[in-house]
């Protein structure tokens, strides 16, 4: 027989593992919460056609597909509409056999605007969720980058207002102050880059220009100038890109590296010669792009007014966001701690008609996520989970067996009703054994109810970090745990 395996790209979490995934979880469902968001899931798998075409060329191949189990069987007519369905999604004829109809999801977001439209009429617009559950990509595996992974996502439907973009950039801010992360959350918007492809004169090559730009942070200022000569710009495109995004975005953080006091525009000066280049050229999506950013910035001085933030917002002219429905500001996050290596830990943007995929057209939205797993691996390695995490119950009780384990079964309640989290050991083994069970679980205490203690009606308590012994009353008991 083989040794037990998980597929490659999983994982198993272990009991404390769970508990700091589940604290990272907790904490963003009280800051959402707190800006009035509201809780949804979405089933696992969708129909395939829901995903497919949403995400892009290379994201439509990172979907996984679900086989049919042989089971299903499908009247002509549905299967007739079915393959009509993907025509229209792959623009090419499908005429082989339906094998697969269904597949796991690939983010939150496409799904989210798939339950808007189905339930619009019940829906209160502007519609604020969150929610948070795994998805499932068909990537190689590397550090920081899992096949089954979650992601929680906040998003607002149904206004145009960039309060919504500032208020989400709060949360970041305020998200990752509460975790003990330090960050980027880096700003830049679509229009901006639209306005870039249409300066260079190259319209008709916007997406190419983005993806290469988007992969500024792994390759590099000449990687990216290298990628968008191999498709096919000439040397003075490429010239007028290099200097709309790279001397740009050194323009700016020359000039201020972090928007620390937005009050006194530090930031705008690299905005103003972008701005003077979109006014000289009449490019109007740009003007738009570099308002919206300033309007955002603008409210989100407000919000931040008393929050004294640790973390910094960036302007980043290279920043693309590699999705193709994003349409206005977007932003990411990434660790600003100059011993983590990773990737970004959070991003998303606005997006004017993702529900128009479905139909339901005119209904703008914004919305953004956080990488939940890569949030653990960072907190991990900067070691800024709380403490207590690591064991859950803070107290195991001793059991001697006889009307000892009795007694300690009522010392037991006694504490839980205090609302201390403990438990007993519930064979009556060896002293030794329960002992060592105890350190390997690492207990903060061990109560030993013995016959003294229980003739007493009280319980000694052992720190197990001091190595100290007292006998206290069951009161005094629980006061010293909670303390």
């Amino acid at each position: 027989m083989s040794k037990p395996s998980i597929p490659q790209g999983t994982r198993d979490f272990s009991p404390e593992e769970v508990r700091k995934r589940q604290y990272i979880l907790n904490t963003l469902k009280n800051i959402f919460e707190l800006y009035g968001f509201q809780p949804l899931e979405t089933p696992s798998m969708e129909n395939l056609v829901t995903l497919t075409g949403k995400y892009g060329e290379e994201g439509d191949r990172l979907i996984f597909k679900i086989l049919n189990n042989g089971l299903h069987e499908k009247k002509e007519e549905d299967k007739n509409k079915l393959n009509a369905e993907w025509n229209n999604v792959l623009s090419r004829p499908y005429s082989s056999p339906v094998v697969t109809e269904r597949a796991l999801r690939y983010d939150l977001t496409i799904p989210f605007a798939r339950y808007v439209v189905m339930h619009q009429n019940e829906l209160a617009f502007p519609f604020r969720r969150y929610q948070m559950q795994p998805v499932w990509r068909a990537d190689r595996p590397q550090k920081g980058r899992y096949r089954e992974f979650w992601q929680c996502d906040a998003d607002v439907v149904g206004s145009t207002s960039l309060i919504n973009e500032a208020e989400l950039l709060s949360i970041y801010m305020e998200a990752f102050d509460k975790l003990k992360i330090p960050v980027k959350v880096k700003i830049n918007s679509r229009k901006i880059l639209s306005a870039i492809a249409e300066y260079c004169g190259a319209p008709d090559k916007l997406v190419d220009i983005t993806v290469a730009i988007d992969k500024a942070d792994k390759i590099g200022q000449v990687g990216v100038l290298n990628e968008l000569y191999q498709k096919g710009l000439s040397d003075d495109q490429i010239a007028k890109v290099n200097y709309l995004t790279f001397f740009i975005r050194e323009s700016i953080l020359t000039q201020t590296p972090i928007i620390t006091d937005i009050a006194e525009n530090k930031s705008q000066n690299g905005l103003d010669i972008l701005e003077q280049e979109f006014e000289r050229n009449n490019i109007k999506i740009g003007l738009e792009g570099i308002n919206e950013i300033r309007k955002t910035i603008d409210y989100f001085t407000v919000l931040a007014e008393r929050k004294n933030f640790k973390s910094s917002i960036e302007i980043d002219m290279t920043l693309a966001r590699g999705l193709s429905y994003y349409t206005g500001v977007i932003v990411e996050v990434v660790c600003a701690h100059p011993d983590v290596k990773m990737g970004s830990i959070g991003g998303g943007g606005r997006y004017d008609d993702l529900t128009g995929l479905f139909g339901l057209k005119g209904l703008s939205g914004v919305g953004v996520s956080f990488g939940i797993d890569r949030i653990y691996d960072v907190m991990d390695e900067l070691k800024v989970f709380p403490e207590q995490l690591a064991v859950g119950a803070k107290a195991m009780l001793v059991n001697f067996g006889g009307d000892n384990e009795t007694y300690a079964l009522q010392v037991l309640q006694q504490i839980r009703v205090a609302g201390v989290a403990a438990e007993i050991y519930p064979d009556a083994a060896k002293f030794d054994k329960q002992m060592k069970y105890a350190n390997k679980r690492g207990f903060a205490y061990v109560l030993l109810p013995g016959d003294e203690e229980r003739q007493k009606g009280m319980v000694s308590v052992k720190n197990f970090t001091t190595g100290e012994q007292k006998m206290l009353t069951i009161a005094d008991c629980i006061a010293a745990i909670k303390g």
